[in-house]
């Protein structure tokens, strides 16, 4: 592969600091507070067969293949899809305008993380989490009565202190900044996480929980859509198909081994998802017996996990404040080095784009997004916002784009052609298994899409009003192909020419 550039492309120092950045994108919020949820919901100890099964089937290979785009193309999302296909550039662009939405919304659940976790040293939050969550701290307004944008200081200091230090790390640069933070916050993350969990093992109660999180149901095996469940926890959580994982591998060296590192990654991601089951179900059941209630009535996922269970869980619990400050610190660590992966997307995207510097790309994008994350979600509109703006965005921006993006690329032929370059430096090569569970993939997730849409569609969204669903929800996404279209239709600012020699 030659690579005729006017400027040198970033790099990381060597495999493991893109390993500890890739790791740090793929464990997230995800991990902690959707995983342990899904698996109860869909056959308990079952469901780590369809698990096991999508991870093999749509999470490796899809992951390959983001690595292969942008390893082989030495590009973000944007340009590696047009040095990929002149015509694909529109997928890059989607993917970066998928990558805005997330990095709007996420800052702000990554600020209640951190003040959570200093609310946990006084239960700031009182004998009612809900009421405090909702009434005292969000303020929370009544979406019906129409959208209302007054600022709730308790979220937005936090909101806005997150953004400056992501800003801050992706400032300093591919290595010096994201290899070097990742490689600091992913170690502390894991004893955090492995401290919560042993701690969790030991509470009154722990052993009733992970009866209600293992205890097989196979009869759920026979349910479509649990299947789709364990396809979509996969496709959420591994960072693939919109952008992440195409820039990091990106910033490779040349002969990196992109196989073996997508093995580590994959199933060091999946480890933790199990990590997280564990530790949260535990910590489950003895809130269970404590309320001398079923698992079933005090499981929860999500923000009802996080800010609902959670804090009476610490209320009850001996040595309650450790307890807070572990999960809300590992839940701040995770989030924390999500949320910079997803940022970098759109500021790398621009330094490609209009060939401009490091910081000055870093602030012309993270100043904007931050002022808008604000207005939306610092205010007291911001939980219905987020709740409305996150679905929307997962199942028709990330499974839309990755659904038309795998039609391309199969239909052109472009599968061999990246296979092809994935087995030039790995170890595990790749071939017509791969292609076909790439085809699979792509079959599930037009399922996923379809089923999803026709659900949205006729029921609604959570009973929010239709208004408010169609504005932030469907006219978001449908918003974000028309701006990745114009996107891919402006002039590049000095296009390297690139040749690729296979």
């Amino acid at each position: 592969m030659s690579n005729q550039t006017t400027h040198k492309r970033e790099t990381f120092s060597g495999r493991q600091a893109f390993i500890m950045a890739a790791i740090g994108s793929a464990v997230g919020l995800g991990n902690i507070w959707r995983f342990p949820y899904t698996t109860y919901e869909n056959g308990g100890g079952a469901f780590i067969i369809p698990y096991i099964v999508a991870l093999l089937t749509a999470g490796i290979p899809l992951l390959f293949l983001d690595f292969a785009i942008g390893h082989r193309h030495r590009a973000a999302a944007p340009l590696s899809f047009r040095r990929l296909n002149k015509h694909f550039e529109v997928f890059g662009w989607w993917q970066v305008m998928v990558n805005v939405i997330i990095g709007l919304y996420y800052a702000v659940v990554l600020g209640w993380a951190a003040i959570y976790t200093f609310f946990s040293f006084s239960k700031t939050w009182g004998d009612k989490p809900v009421d405090f969550f909702v009434g005292e701290f969000l303020k929370m307004g009544d979406i019906a009565q129409g959208v209302s944008f007054d600022f709730v200081g308790l979220v937005t200091g936090p909101l806005i202190a997150v953004w400056v230090v992501a800003l801050l790390v992706l400032a300093l640069g591919v290595q010096k900044g994201i290899a070097k933070s990742s490689s600091i916050l992913m170690p502390v993350l894991v004893v955090m996480f492995v401290a919560l969990v042993v701690y969790s093992l030991t509470l009154p109660g722990a052993a009733k929980g992970l009866d209600a999180l293992f205890t097989p149901d196979w009869s759920k095996l026979a349910d479509p859509s649990v299947w789709i469940a364990a396809y979509g926890q996969i496709f959420f959580s591994l960072s693939i198909c919109f952008g992440i994982m195409v820039t990091y591998s990106s910033y490779l060296k040349k002969d990196s081994d992109l196989t073996s590192t997508g093995l580590v990654v994959g199933f060091a991601n999946s480890s933790f998802e199990v990590l997280a089951g564990i530790g949260v179900f535990a910590a489950l059941g003895f809130m269970a017996t404590a309320a001398g209630q079923e698992v079933s009535e005090v499981a929860k996922g999500g923000i009802g996990l996080a800010f609902f269970a959670f804090p009476t869980i610490i209320n009850e619990a001996p040595m309650g404040t450790v307890l807070g400050v572990l999960f809300f610190g590992s839940l701040t660590f995770a989030a924390l080095t999500s949320f910079i992966s997803v940022i970098e997307v759109i500021i790398a995207s621009i330094q490609d784009k209009l060939k401009m510097g490091r910081v000055t790309a870093t602030f012309l994008v993270g100043v904007p997004m931050m002022i808008v994350s604000v207005i939306l979600f610092g205010t007291t509109t911001g939980l219905p916002m987020l709740d409305v703006m996150d679905k929307f965005v997962n199942y028709f921006g990330i499974v839309a784009v990755a659904f038309a993006a795998l039609i391309a690329i199969v239909a052109n032929g472009k599968l061999s052609t990246l296979g092809h370059h994935i087995n030039k430096t790995s170890s595990f090569k790749v071939g017509t298994i791969w292609r076909l569970c790439v085809i699979v993939t792509t079959g599930v997730l037009a399922f996923m899409l379809l089923s999803e849409g026709v659900k949205v569609f006729t029921e609604g969204y959570e009973g929010y009003p239709s208004w408010f669903v169609d504005t932030f929800g469907w006219g978001m996404a449908i918003l974000l192909v028309i701006v990745a279209f114009i996107l891919s239709r402006l002039p590049w600012k000095n296009e390297p020419e690139f040749n690729v020699e296979e």
